[in-house]
């Protein structure tokens, strides 16, 4: 049942939280969001500029009292990730997302809700907005396309800012205020193959892989979550080191900031292999959902299926299991610096069968660039000694933290009073655009600051109403105890 959000405090807030999540916006399609963003700035009165790849830029001059105050600008991007249930037919180019109010959260109707990062440009957009906060100069920075390649903060001009504070508004833990984030890279292999007549007289099975809590493959890669290119891989190795199997398709993974849910593949077998293929499945399958207990949904199954035309050529079978097997996944290693911080980590995010090759997708995140790079060509050894075409792209910076930071300091004081309790102050193994934005003007003071909101690019996504609340009242607070300008 859809509930009406914007009844919720502060209204402010929530009101253009709701006409945001009305409007399709997955990455790549981010049209109709910057124009509602624009005429939303015009209408106000502001100055807006749309550059050349989709950032959305409003100035709004300072309140009376405090022209004397440090530029700030508010930062957030516009897109969403799109992730639903098996059972949606949710089409996030055309459909509005559904929200819910659950209890003390709130989330969409099987969909990703868009709260990442959609609560922090509402919460930037309610600013400009209003005539009732006191504020020194404001930049409201809407940057595109983050959640793929940060084409927006890749793309920002240098000298279009004039503001000194960044507030990035993309973190999820209510209480913390982050000083660090990873950098990465994105992989790509391409195997080309060959068809091979698939034997008629064989069996076809589809094994299915369903059911994970998936996740962000940052925030959330430490977890342990199951990924399912990977337990599938597990399995087709398995059965190929024992069975003479052949391969139709492999597919799984929607995008490579998610941990991957869902993987399937078409396999054909002799018939008489049959009872030691399902002894076989039967024993990974157990001993796959014993190693991964909070993955209360993971279903493995196998369904028979017509003979299909072809199968993969020989050699790029093997290549593709055993590099698909040996890919690293998850934590491969943890911060000597921090406590509790993901220093680099890989996802094996998608697999995707094509009419003449095969595609597969990794992304890495690093906190230390000479360990990415490590890992890149882990990848890139793994992937080429099995005949695949490799390539690294889409490289973003990390944002180093800055201890000496006047507004965490201001923010930290400005929290303790507002609130009772010091906030943490932390790095986060995602990517964020300061690490970016921060190359463009060397200057900036920053901080990354959010409301709580649980697992994140999944359908299961939900922001936390109170967390809100108080995201929104540190906002305006530091805003209104903005640095002067010497």
């Amino acid at each position: 049942m859809e509930n009406n959000i914007s009844s919720i405090e502060p209204k402010e807030l929530w009101k253009i939280f709701y006409d945001i999540i009305q409007i399709p916006r997955p990455s790549k399609h981010e049209t109709k969001i910057i124009t509602f963003i624009k005429n939303f700035g015009i209408s106000l009165g502001l100055e807006t500029t749309v550059d050349k790849v989709g950032n959305v830029i409003i100035k709004k001059p300072p309140s009376k009292g405090m022209e004397n105050r440090k530029g700030i600008i508010l930062q957030g991007h516009i897109d969403m990730v799109p992730q639903k249930c098996v059972e949606s037919n949710h089409d996030f180019e055309k459909d509005p997302i559904k929200p819910i109010i659950d209890g003390d959260w709130i989330r969409a109707d099987c969909t990703t809700l868009g709260a990442d990062n959609g609560i922090g440009i509402a919460a930037a957009m309610a600013i400009l907005q209003s005539n009732n906060i006191s504020h020194g100069p404001i930049e409201a920075l809407f940057t595109s396309d983050e959640e793929t390649d940060m084409t927006g903060a890749n793309g920002l001009e240098s000298d279009v800012l004039d503001g000194k504070i960044i507030l990035n508004l993309d973190t999820e833990e209510e209480g913390s205020l982050f000083i660090g984030s990873a950098g990465g890279s994105n992989f790509k292999a391409i195997f080309k193959y060959s068809k091979k007549t698939a034997e008629k007289e064989n069996i076809a099975f589809e094994i299915k892989v369903s059911g994970l809590m998936g996740g962000h493959s940052g925030a959330d890669i430490h977890l342990n979550r199951a990924n399912a290119i990977k337990i599938l891989s597990h399995i087709l190795w398995k059965t190929f080191s024992k069975c003479n199997i052949d391969i139709n398709s492999i597919n799984g993974g929607s995008a490579a900031n998610v941990i991957p849910r869902e993987a399937s593949a078409i396999i054909t077998i002799k018939k008489e292999e049959f009872s030691k293929f399902k002894e076989l499945f039967d024993k990974l399958n157990k001993d796959i959902i014993a190693k991964f207990p909070d993955e209360v949904s993971l279903n493995i199954k196998y369904e028979t299926c017509d003979i299909p035309k072809y199968v993969l050529d020989n050699e790029t079978k093997w290549g593709l299991l055993s590099s698909l097997y040996f890919c690293p996944n998850g934590v491969i290693a943890m911060s000597e610096n921090i406590a509790n911080l993901v220093e680099t980590s890989n996802n094996l995010a998608i697999v995707e069968t094509l009419h003449d090759q095969i595609i597969v997708e990794c992304l890495l995140r690093s906190s230390v660039d000479s360990a990415r790079v490590v890992v890149e060509n882990l990848l890139k050894n793994n992937f080429i000694l099995s005949k695949g075409d490799t390539k690294i792209y889409g490289e973003y910076p990390g944002w180093d933290p800055n201890l000496d930071s006047q507004i965490l300091e201001i923010m930290k004081s400005t929290y303790f009073e507002k609130f009772g309790k010091v906030p943490e102050v932390k790095a986060i193994h995602a990517g964020l655009e300061c690490g970016v934005l921060g190359g463009k003007y060397p200057d900036l003071d920053m901080i990354s600051f959010g409301p709580t909101i649980k697992d994140a690019h999944t359908p299961q996504e939900k922001v936390n109403i109170k967390s809100v609340e108080k995201f929104w009242e540190l906002l305006i607070e530091t805003l209104e105890n903005a640095p002067i300008q010497k």
